[in-house]
């Protein structure tokens, strides 16, 4: 399997067979054009990663290829490659979507090293896509899905913090969707379109860590064929998020902590330091400050990450969020299969709910069900036990969590079955419901939007 497919496009034909030779020697798949006209044929053919193209030839300049590419296929990367350097055009090239510039003469080295950034930076965008498609929704293109003040709040500061460089801390429990809201940053701030590198710093082994963000040469270690690209490297220009930041091995935390501050990396093995230029988000669901009072984890990293705390609330302190992602669920997943929605025995459940997992597990919850249900509303019988084990909310269990926590739980159970049995009473008149609950009307829907209950699902027709 090759490391990625490359276009090299020159009218000498010597000099582009020459490049494909280094590129097939590092286990690239390279092609051939002599002429833009004909790279735009091959491209029409088969997918390329990269193109890599001299800015001088005939007909058609490469400046001129690559607004065609980027025109095509935004995703193409384009390596321009020119022996008559001029700043101005560079930085022109840049600005049209060009990756990078080589001037020639260029070493292997050279070539090699913007090759290796140009195919990774390509698959961090694949790998990415499915992240952005989540981020989707409604006119603005890019919004998170919520209906609860505690949510918005926490766009509203990422949306500030978005205007500088500022380190970004994320806290929250798992399944919060600190990733989401670490692209949204991302995409809110002027390094949108340059490199997203999420990093999960719990999946990386101690003994590799430093290698897989700082990168290596040759010959570092044992397995080490070759130069790699580190993650900050990869970042370059945009934004390194570092997810499970309270998993870092302590012996790595100074050297991060020095990269950080000096904005330059040194490779394993090698002795240059290589300038580099991110913003760091990080996302823990640790207790950082209680870390670092035991010695687990570096003061001085703690606070040069935490400048922008942003704490992420739990599902279960945002249930006004519930029916929106309820329904965006059910027709991402039951649409094909024709389910239509919830039963409000099922809405109940889901309402009344801890939500341990949170957006997470409600979303394996509603994939699930929507996989073993019949076409129409989704019934209790297909929620899983552990959820359905909670539609009766007197029922008293031990559950999971402090005193305080279950009985906020077994609270908003009654009080959201309470309401449900009103305005199934009354279908849907609000004030007749809180005329029987002795409640202010505005008292009433209050608590109907604390638990995401809709008086219109009550209504006839």
């Amino acid at each position: 399997m090759s490391a990625g497919r490359v276009l090299v496009v020159d009218d000498e034909r010597d000099l582009a067979e020459s490049c494909a030779f280094f590129l097939e020697r590092a286990g690239y798949e390279a092609h051939c054009a002599d002429s833009a006209p004909a790279a735009l044929d091959q491209l029409a053919r088969q997918p390329f990663q990269l193109v890599i193209s001299d800015v001088r030839m005939p007909r058609m300049s490469g400046m001129d290829l690559l607004a065609e590419i980027k025109q095509r296929d935004p995703d193409v990367e384009v390596l321009l490659i020119t022996g008559y350097p001029d700043l101005s055009m560079a930085v022109k090239a840049i600005k049209q979507g060009a990756f990078d510039y080589l001037s020639k003469p260029y070493s292997e080295k050279d070539l090699m090293e913007r090759v290796a950034k140009a195919i990774a930076h390509r698959q961090i965008k694949d790998r990415n896509e499915g992240l952005k498609e989540r981020l989707r929704g409604g006119a603005s293109g890019r919004q998170l899905l919520h209906a609860s003040p505690a949510f918005a709040q926490v766009l509203e500061m990422l949306d500030r913090a978005a205007r500088t460089d500022a380190s970004v801390l994320l806290i929250g429990e798992s399944g919060t969707g600190k990733e989401l809201l670490a692209h949204y940053l991302h995409d809110k701030s002027p390094r949108e379109g340059k490199p997203f590198v999420p990093v999960d710093c719990a999946s990386i082994p101690a003994d590799l860590i430093e290698s897989e963000l700082f990168g290596h040469v040759k010959g570092a270690f044992t397995g080490a064929a070759g130069d790699k690209l580190g993650l900050f490297a990869l970042a370059d220009g945009g934004t390194l998020f570092l997810d499970e930041l309270g998993e870092l091995p302590l012996a790595f935390q100074a050297k991060l902590l020095r990269a950080i501050q000096e904005r330059s990396v040194r490779p394993v093995g090698s002795s240059e330091q290589r300038p580099i230029d991110v913003r760091i988000v990080a996302a823990t669901n640790r207790n950082l400050q209680r870390e670092v009072e035991h010695a687990r984890f570096r003061a001085d990293l703690f606070y040069r990450l935490d400048v922008v705390r942003v704490a992420v609330p739990p599902l279960r302190d945002r249930m006004e969020d519930l029916p929106v992602l309820v329904d965006h669920f059910v027709r991402r997943f039951g649409e094909p299969l024709g389910i239509t929605g919830t039963s409000h025995e099922v809405a109940a459940v889901l309402r009344g709910y801890h939500w341990p997992g949170n957006v997470r597990q409600l979303r394996n919850v509603i994939e699930r069900a929507c996989a073993l249900g019949h076409p129409g509303e989704l019934q209790l019988a297909d929620l899983p036990p552990e959820v359905r084990q909670h539609e009766m909310p007197m029922t008293v269990d031990g559950g999971e969590g402090t005193f305080q926590e279950m009985k906020a739980r077994h609270i908003a159970a009654i009080e959201s079955a309470y309401l449900e049995s009103l305005l199934k009473k009354h279908k849907g008149n609000v004030t007749h419901c809180s005329e029987e609950a002795g409640m202010a009307r505005s008292a009433f829907q209050k608590l109907m939007q604390k638990y995401g209950i809709r008086s219109s699902e009550f209504r006839d027709g």
